[in-house]
């Protein structure tokens, strides 16, 4: 049966908002967004009044760790870094994920329907990202896509937890290496895997190498956590002596190379920014960051990086970044369209247009207003989390549980 939200002020994102507007779902889809005399509703269908209510696509978080480094569980829920090998490209967040951690309820409250999960950055070479939805039993319920980029790490971290444990890399430099080692045993692993295949040669696979050549063959791009400029700059070395397809992560420093960024056309997925400076290579953290990149042309996104901001703070974020100077239609972009159109999910998620996967909140004001919150909550057409107003809590649909 179809559903048709109805009566509220339509904010498509990627088109201009719609006073008034309908958006019809069926099947789990959106099959029409537009003024209500123009959108045909079925007899048989059920209304949704959001008559007073903002209607936006569900926000989609480009790095974070749900599921992965769960809240509260101490070390037992503590997934995100596989810290016995610099090399981990054959490790999937996906194979950690437990859809019951907090994070993905307080992601629903938040407005955000698609999570980006990433390994942690403990390792030069993290492993595989996955986008999932923010509901569901289990991971594979939740999938969206597998694998979405390898994630990777310069800095402080991967210096810091190698050095304290007396082997490479403990520098800058052997950070660089490892990475710059990995791709070169995997250009010579791709020449051997299709001279076997001419030959119809039998061929040992390794699953490090096959993701890797997936990343050399610009299929998946490649996450790159970098804070100051020095490593950002490391960063677009080494993806162009290799040619991979390069977004850097965190950024914080990437304010001194907006130019540099724009004209090689690098998108900055920014962020978590309601932190303290923690650590040396964070110094320069600033609200202003991403209106300075967005000005110079650079495609940002926007990220929490949780846990380390909670999930439901990522629309805050944007909004403090207006307060210092972002537009506000790029600061919805930049938690919506852009980390969909970066991480090649723009044919699923970050808009509302048919074709795309009926995930909508319903807001009770503009959402890059404070006081503004979700009201109701929809994934895939169904409604997973409402706010009650009796309680002031919200209640999310238990999916193990269903009716």
């Amino acid at each position: 049966m179809s559903t048709a939200v109805t009566g509220g002020y339509v904010v498509p994102v990627d088109g201009e908002p719609i006073e008034g507007g309908t958006v019809l779902v069926d099947n789990g889809l959106i099959v029409a967004v537009g003024a209500e005399a123009d959108v045909d509703i079925p007899d048989d269908a059920e209304i949704v009044d959001a008559s007073g209510t903002w209607v936006l696509p569900g926000f989609v978080e480009a790095h974070g760790h749900a599921g992965v480094f769960e809240e509260g569980d101490g070390w037992a829920g503590v997934d995100v870094n596989e810290t016995t090998d610099p090399n981990g490209a054959r490790l999937r967040a996906l194979d950690a994920i437990n859809p019951d951690d907090e994070g993905f309820r307080d992601a629903l409250a938040g407005g955000v329907t698609t999570v980006v999960v990433k390994p942690g950055s403990g390792n030069p070479i993290g492993g595989r990202t996955v986008a999932v939805k923010s509901w569901g039993r289990t991971a594979d319920d939740m999938l969206l896509r597998e694998p979405v980029s390898v994630k990777s790490a310069l800095g402080e971290n991967p210096k810091r937890v190698y050095g304290e444990q007396k082997k490479l890399p403990s520098t800058r430099l052997g950070v660089a290496a490892v990475i710059r080692d990995a791709f070169t045993k995997a250009q010579d692993y791709r020449e051997a895997r299709e001279w076997a295949i001419r030959e119809g040669k039998p061929f040992d696979r390794d699953n490090t190498m096959e993701i890797l050549v997936r990343v050399l063959d610009g299929e998946v791009p490649w996450c790159q956590h970098s804070h100051r400029a020095d490593d950002i700059a490391t960063a677009i070395r080494l993806a162009e002596e290799f040619g991979y397809k390069l977004i850097v992560n965190h950024g914080t420093e990437g304010h001194l190379l907006a130019d540099t960024l724009a004209a090689k056309e690098i998108p900055v997925i920014i962020g978590p920014l309601i932190v303290g400076r923690s650590k040396v290579e964070v110094r320069r953290r600033s609200m202003r960051n991403p209106g300075i990149l967005a000005r110079a042309g650079v495609q940002i996104a926007l990220t929490t990086d949780h846990p380390v901001v909670p999930i439901d703070y990522l629309v805050h974020q944007a909004t403090f970044a207006v307060k210092e100077g972002l537009d506000s239609e790029t600061a919805l972009r930049s938690i919506t369209v852009n980390p969909a159109r970066m991480l090649g999910l723009d044919d699923r998620v970050g808009a509302l247009k048919a074709g795309l996967d009926a995930d909508l909140v319903l807001w009770s004001g503009d959402p890059l207003d404070v006081m503004s919150r979700a009201v109701r909550v929809f994934v895939g057409g169904r409604e997973v989390y409402h706010f009650d107003e009796a309680t002031g809590l919200g209640v999310t649909v238990n999916p193990f549980y269903q009716e």
